[in-house]
């Protein structure tokens, strides 16, 4: 009688396969490139930092270190005060 199971879809992988997600580190888009300023004329920039609902989205999600993560958000009330961004995206039922 031999020791070995058999593997369910992995080569040596006992937990049923290889990993499809791999975590890849986040780092700060506004700390690695010193030159990138946070302006709320640069709609662009901060519709990254915005959901498809009109909210912020979380460090979490961005990688943006808490420094710039409230810059961030300061600038984008600011565009959104000025009509550069919208409040709520809603579309039309």
């Amino acid at each position: 009688m031999s020791d070995e199971r058999p593997t369910s879809g992995g080569e040596g992988n006992e937990r049923g396969g290889d990993r499809k997600y791999f975590a890849r580190p986040k780092f700060c888009q506004f700390c690695a490139d010193k030159t990138l300023t946070i302006d709320y004329k640069k709609v662009d920039l901060l519709r990254k930092y915005v959901t498809e609902e009109g909210s912020l989205r979380p460090r979490r999600q961005t990688g943006a270190c808490a420094k710039h993560q409230r810059l961030v958000a300061a600038a984008v009330k600011q565009a959104r005060h000025v009509a550069l961004l919208p409040f709520a995206n809603r579309g039309i039922d």
